[in-house]
């Protein structure tokens, strides 16, 4: 059987399911990955809103990391 993009990511699920399988759509699949993008460029993505960007901006933090400066 094989992965659906949220089972391919290292995202929460908090984020949603619509969110997540976006991200993956666009190449995003680690923390590490969303790093090199700003917020701003995430929220510009269908179906990543405010809520997803804060959680995974809280998981970045908790591994030293954080979204791309505008």
């Amino acid at each position: 059987m094989s992965e659906t993009p949220a089972e391919a990511t290292e995202f929460p699920r908090t984020i949603g399911r619509v969110a997540t399988r976006e991200l993956a759509a666009h190449g995003y699949r680690t923390l590490a990955q969303l790093a090199r993008s700003s917020e701003r460029e995430l929220l510009a993505i269908h179906g990543v809103g405010p809520k997803a960007t804060r959680i995974l901006g809280e998981e970045l933090a908790a591994r030293g990391l954080a979204f791309r400066a505008d």
